[in-house]
């Protein structure tokens, strides 16, 4: 069985209506949403909502690494012109799922998805032909397959409750809970990576992104065959091994336009 998987659509809904083409089953390891295209600073939800002047101000914040505090008061002051912000960001997530959800609902194979840290899972629409794996260990092709979508915070850090914006970022007990709660499975399959130095390092952002320790002990510990994930856009490395376990990025699709292909 040929699966394709790939990861951080965020928006690019033309690569994937290409993206299970010649495959059996299409994995989608979340970030559907583009809230902002730190290359393109005209596209995404703070753009189309806010003007390109924020996203891009945005952006150049990120780039250098400016406190969160920072990020954050920036978007805080751009709210304001709206008498509810909440509702037109929803209003704009809601355009953005419908697209992509029809895309996903077209293209002619099971999908199994799980959000990123970008998404807003409760407002995903229900469709035919794609499967809310989240936190759910599955049969497929005779493999089981466990998934586990969102992101941990680092251990003592709350999330962020305010704001018409609320990525989907879990305390890092919650995640971990969710992780030790699934069942046993042949193949990982996550939006984070493992806590492993090459696959959480970003070379671009120079930066390691979040990540999870518990994972990686669960890897070291079970030895399943795959471990895939995304959610680090350049990373040092695409691949690596954790004992006999096959670690990999499956990438960002909305640049690469391309899935990892997995056999089963």
């Amino acid at each position: 069985m040929r699966l394709h998987v790939i990861s951080d659509v965020h928006g690019n809904a033309g690569a994937l209506a290409r993206a299970a083409d010649g495959a059996d089953g299409l994995i989608v390891l979340g970030d559907l949403l583009e809230f902002i295209d730190y290359r393109d600073p005209s596209n995404g939800i703070v753009a189309r909502l806010l003007g390109e002047q924020v996203s891009a101000e945005f952006g150049r914040l990120r780039r250098i690494g400016a406190p969160r505090a920072e990020m954050l008061g920036l978007l805080e002051r751009s709210w304001a012109r709206f008498d509810d912000p909440a509702a037109a960001v929803e209003e704009a997530v809601s355009e953005q799922y419908a697209e992509l959800f029809g895309v996903l609902a077209g293209l002619g194979v099971p999908v199994w998805a799980i959000p990123g840290n970008v998404d807003l899972p409760r407002a995903w629409p229900d469709v035919d032909g794609v499967v809310a794996a989240d936190g759910r260990v599955l049969t497929i092709g005779g493999v089981r397959i466990g998934f586990l979508g969102g992101v941990p915070l680092p251990p003592g850090v709350d999330p962020r409750r305010t704001g018409p914006w609320q990525p989907h970022l879990l305390a890092h007990g919650d995640w971990s809970d969710r992780l030790a709660a699934l069942g046993p499975a042949d193949v990982l399959c996550t939006h984070v990576p493992p806590a492993h130095a090459g696959l959480t390092y970003d070379v671009v952002t120079r930066r390691a992104e979040l990540a999870s320790g518990p994972l990686a002990g669960r890897i070291a510990a079970e030895q399943p065959s795959h471990a895939m994930f995304g959610h680090v856009h350049q990373p040092l490395h695409r691949r690596a091994r954790i004992g006999r376990t096959e670690c990999v990025n499956a990438g960002h699709f909305r640049v690469l336009a391309r899935p990892y292909v997995l056999y089963l």
